[in-house]
């Protein structure tokens, strides 16, 4: 093939979106299209922050939703290579997949929100609240995830019962990834801002079935977004 017809030579178009939305648009599409081919191995980190002018903790952030939509891999000591063309009908983050969370967070985040609800001091209530304000000024999207799972972490903690908070934490590295890759993809920051602050509100209320509705809401529009990452055949239901 003539190097001036390879992908990692061309300059990948630029847009307004963030620096690792940019990159993770223009492996995913080059994966997709066949420019990447797969069992390849992608250009090092350093080679590929030249290439769209970034840091290399922007180019990991990418690299990190690459794979959660199953189209590489990467192998310690050898690089990352392209494992498949197409998006997987279930995307993997780590630990849990998301169909798993799909399937349990509504068992004990919902319920957890009630809880919260009723048992809350008013410590508890000005932390939420602080939380959300952050969030909603962090330019940060590494920053923010962490926020994002530092706040249902708190949720469960308020909740009283240490079964709901013990399943956050064991979570909670899977809920940054979810978060990080649905920020990318489905451009979820300003709505989640927007559901969280609903969700304190409602826990701020002392009333159950408003905080747990709250979380309910929010949980069904990260659904939402999951299924318009993988398509119809993605993670839908909730039972």
């Amino acid at each position: 093939m003539d190097l001036s017809d390879s992908w990692v030579v061309r300059r990948p178009v630029t847009a307004r979106v963030s620096a690792a939305e940019a990159v993770l648009t223009d492996l995913r599409d080059a994966i997709t299209s066949g420019a990447l081919s797969v069992g390849e191995r992608l250009p090092a980190e350093a080679s590929l922050a030249t290439r769209h002018g970034v840091s290399r903790s922007v180019i990991r952030e990418a690299l990190r939703s690459c794979h959660a939509l199953g189209l590489t891999e990467t192998k310690s000591g050898l690089g990352t290579f392209v494992v498949s063309n197409s998006i997987a009908r279930d995307l993997d983050f780590g630990s849990y997949a998301a169909q798993e969370l799909v399937e349990a967070r509504p068992h004990v985040e919902i319920p957890a929100a009630g809880w919260a609800a009723q048992r809350h001091s008013d410590e508890d209530v000005e932390v939420l609240c602080g939380l959300v304000d952050r969030m909603r000024d962090e330019s940060d999207p590494l920053v923010w995830v962490a926020l994002d799972a530092q706040l249902h972490g708190l949720i469960a903690r308020m909740s009283g019962n240490r079964v709901f908070e013990s399943v956050i934490v064991d979570i909670r590295e899977t809920l940054t990834r979810q978060s990080e890759t649905l920020n990318l993809l489905a451009g979820r920051r300003e709505k989640a801002n927007d559901e969280h602050a609903r969700i304190v509100s409602g826990i701020a209320s002392g009333i159950y079935d408003q905080a747990a509705r709250a979380m309910a809401e929010h949980l069904d529009a990260v659904r939402a977004a999951l299924k318009s990452v993988v398509g119809e055949s993605g993670p839908t239901d909730r039972n």
